[in-house]
């Protein structure tokens, strides 16, 4: 065993001795890092215990990528490790495009683990990485959850990212692959200064003579992410002591919500935008701030898909109506991705927003003790023009309208990220 690979093996090990999945996903791009980590669990995992897979993206921006994802395709078969190939079919549109090209390989890596069952999908991510991260949200001001950089776990699509390599170098793989005698293939955009990342990895040099090294950043991200989870453990406190959760929103005791410690309330906040709405990051904190504002002093706000509302007693947080008056679904079917509508006579229905117009035909919609804001966005039953159904708004006529998300679901997922 080499120098190299005895000391790598050991911290890659470490990732999964609490949970051992029994399929395990690696994303590989052929580049030095994921062909490290492919080589790495292979080694790990020799015994057979964990099935492997592969699967590359090819986001078809460059005409290189299809013999990467060939290339990479050939490592792991020599490994006896299945692969597949995975290709951005929609394209770029308008916009940062390295942004774009991320939230895509992420969906098109998690919807294949999904399709083979795989719980697990391991990523490539390093402590120089890390590093460009922690300094990339460092010139954004970033608080606590920016500083504490890329989660070693966390889940998206319902499967969980593993992130083993955040230990270990950029380096320290280079000198791993070469004393393996494994041959890797370099992203030419990873030169191209157009890009943050690569003006900031460019940075990250300049800076390592007065000792700010990719290891020390990623120890602030590690320090940072502690006081994260001590933070996440108060909002969730805060949350159990004055938060429930009716008809797919999250309401809050406006009186205990003021006696709570500034940042406490705007996590508290951010966590419940981010569970009404499904999106996997918080809004940015300018607007965050003035929505905080907003809620402590009796006024109101729309962000990130969501209206945040307040009455003499409480604060309101729900899917803002703009945003769901375009969601149409059948009766049984997922609606907005988290209600599902059933019950009466189906034929010639269909699931819209409830909207202003469907609030004023339900005579008895402030019997929920909600605000019309909220009932506004929550699924009601049309057949055409005419409403059938509301059952959130107190007219039920037979339908029943039940959330994917339960209150006990919104109070874990105050710890789980």
């Amino acid at each position: 065993m080499t120098g190299a690979r005895q000391n790598i093996l050991p911290l890659v090990r470490s990732q999964f001795r609490s949970a051992l999945p029994d399929r395990l996903g690696i994303a590989v791009s052929g580049g030095g890092d994921s062909m490290a980590l492919l080589h790495l669990l292979h080694d790990c995992f020799a015994g057979g215990e964990v099935v492997l897979f592969a699967a590359t993206v090819d986001h078809g921006l460059r005409p290189e990528a299809a013999a990467e994802a060939e290339a990479a395709g050939a490592a792991a078969a020599r490994l006896g490790i299945s692969h597949e190939v995975l290709r951005w079919e929609d394209g770029p549109q308008n916009g940062n495009l390295q942004n774009q090209a991320r939230e895509a390989r992420y969906d098109l890596l998690t919807g294949w683990a999904r399709r083979h069952g795989i719980p697990v999908l391991a990523l490539g991510h390093t402590a120089d990485d890390q590093a460009e991260t922690v300094l990339m949200r460092m010139a954004r001001a970033s608080g606590v959850t920016g500083l504490s950089g890329m989660a070693e776990r966390r889940t998206h699509n319902g499967v969980t990212l593993l992130r083993p390599l955040l230990d270990v170098t950029r380096c320290e793989l280079r000198d791993y692959l070469e004393s393996c005698g494994i041959a890797w293939s370099e992203d030419p955009s990873n030169e191209d200064t157009r890009f943050e990342r690569v003006r900031v990895r460019r940075a990250l040099q300049e800076l390592a003579p007065l000792g700010l090294t990719p290891a020390v950043f990623a120890k602030i991200a590690r320090n940072m992410a502690k006081a994260r989870e001590a933070l996440d453990w108060y909002v969730f406190l805060a949350a159990r002591d004055l938060a429930h959760v009716q008809a797919g929103a999250v309401a809050l005791c406006q009186r205990k919500f003021r006696t709570l410690p500034s940042e406490i309330s705007h996590r508290l906040l951010v966590r419940s935008i981010q569970w009404i709405s499904g999106t996997a990051y918080p809004p940015r904190r300018v607007p965050m701030e003035k929505a905080v504002l907003a809620a402590r002093n009796g006024g109101s706000a729309t962000l990130a898909g969501c209206r945040l509302v307040t009455t003499s007693k409480q604060i309101w947080i729900c899917r803002e109506y703009n945003s769901v008056r375009g969601e149409v679904s059948l009766p049984g079917q997922a609606w907005d991705g988290r209600w599902k509508v059933y019950g009466g006579d189906a034929k010639g229905c269909e699931i819209r927003a409830l909207g202003q117009k469907g609030l004023q035909l339900c005579p008895d919609w402030r019997a929920a003790g909600m605000p019309g804001a909220v009932l506004q966005a929550t699924p009601a039953v049309w057949r055409g023009g005419e409403l059938a159904a509301a059952p959130a708004a107190g007219f039920a006529n037979g339908w029943s309208a039940e959330t994917a998300g339960t209150e006990e679901e919104f109070f874990a997922s105050l710890l789980s990220h």
